[in-house]
């Protein structure tokens, strides 16, 4: 899946692993810019400062674990 950076140059990410995407506790996933030519190296990218391609924001599922806090009844 690729992902595209939102605050820095707008360049497209490769999601390494989904899993990491779509874990709402982790922060952070491991990507591979597409930029140029050459195979880019593995880095960790900040899901904060992603998108999708279309402009789209992340689910909020993804990014916050506790999205559904408040239905919880107390």
């Amino acid at each position: 899946m690729f992902l595209k950076e939102r605050k820095k140059n707008g360049h497209l990410i490769e999601v390494m692993e989904l899993t990491d995407l779509f874990d709402p506790y982790q922060s952070a996933l491991k990507g591979r810019c597409h930029y140029g030519e050459e195979l880019q190296e593995t880095e960790s990218y900040q899901k904060q400062d992603l998108q999708f391609p279309s402009g789209e924001a992340l689910p909020r599922c993804w990014v916050d674990p506790h999205y559904r806090d408040h239905e919880l009844v107390r």
